[in-house]
């Protein structure tokens, strides 16, 4: 049986949107086209403002990283790159001690590209630059459709490496930090192989792994305990100003809640903190790697399970008037 198939078009970005400013930025700061960078470049974004002064310039659209809430700055063109907007990303690097910076254009040039790459290279941790290109693409009369091409990223490997290096000089990574980075790269890999939805930051030397809920402030973390020898799950919340507010109106469900999740859970108002916590916890020894298996199914039964009961209530959390 023959099908029709369509024609795949390249479209010419200045066919719908006419200018940067005017056009091109308010379209990416909606939520979900700021998605579709996210995804291209595997951070969960959160748009806090368009236009925003950072220095003597202003960055395009200014974003929190959800799972850590570090400062996310984009700047975008709708033409080839130039030396102006390079300066400008050096300049917002300069004034920012955590950032992530995202240059989005229709074309690298060949030197800006390696300008990125080279400061990936020399910059801590603390600093990640990206080059995206963007594209429209249409099927014969179907509405244009917006694809990302990364083509400068963070070279997260060699930047890892110097870390641990550093973590082995300070007599940081002891046999109990190495136990807990191989527990959760494996755990990693498990959630992987399984199809999991839930996607983790990069494990570290620590003693929970952390992943995002779809709201700044909050997260869940997957959790082990060596000295209590136990394994859980948790909701953090920390918003500055508004955590105890927030955790006593998802208490006022707190029925349907551990109905939803099957179990009862520890919740923790935490008064004298910034924070508040919602913990499940299991009694089984993280340092039993024979019983990893058992430990990855319930850590992940159960993330998925904070998950699906907290995403759309933190969603739908409100200030208070």
């Amino acid at each position: 049986m023959n099908k029709k198939l369509g024609k795949l078009e390249r479209v010419e970005l200045r066919n719908i949107w006419s200018t940067e400013d005017g056009d091109f930025t308010p379209w990416l700061a909606k939520k979900e086209n700021i998605e579709i960078l996210g995804d291209a470049i595997g951070i969960e974004l959160e748009v806090e403002a368009q236009e925003k002064d950072v220095g003597p310039f202003r960055a395009d659209i200014l974003c929190r990283n959800i799972a850590d809430d570090s400062f996310v700055l984009i700047e975008n063109q709708i033409e080839k790159t130039d030396h102006k907007h390079l300066g400008q990303l050096l300049t917002y690097a300069a004034g920012l001690q955590t950032v992530t910076i995202i240059w989005v254009a229709s074309k690298f040039t060949e030197e800006h590209r390696a300008a990125l790459d080279w400061l990936n290279g020399i910059t801590s941790e603390n600093f990640r630059f990206f080059g995206l290109e963007v594209e429209l693409w249409q099927i014969d009369d179907s509405a244009p459709a917006p694809k990302f091409n990364i083509v400068s990223q963070p070279n997260d490997w060699s930047k890892y490496v110097s870390s641990a290096a550093r973590n082995i000089s300070n007599a940081e990574n002891s046999e109990t930090k190495q136990m807990q980075y191989k527990f959760w790269t494996k755990f990693s890999e498990y959630l992987k192989e399984t199809g999991s939805k839930m996607k983790p930051q990069r494990p570290g030397y620590q003693h929970w792994l952390t992943f995002t809920v779809g709201r700044s402030y909050f997260h869940i973390n997957a959790l082990l305990s060596t000295r209590e020898e136990r394994i859980g799950v948790d909701l953090y919340l920390g918003e500055p100003e508004y955590a105890k507010h927030f955790f006593n109106i998802l208490k006022e469900d707190k029925e349907k809640i551990e109905a939803e999740i099957g179990s009862a859970l520890d919740w923790k108002e935490l008064p004298e903190k910034r924070a508040s916590r919602i913990i499940l916890t299991s009694d089984m020894n993280p340092s039993d790697e024979s019983n990893w298996s058992s430990q990855f199914k319930w850590l992940k039964d159960t993330l998925e399970k904070f998950d699906s009961a907290f995403r759309n209530r933190i969603k739908n959390l409100e200030y208070p008037a």
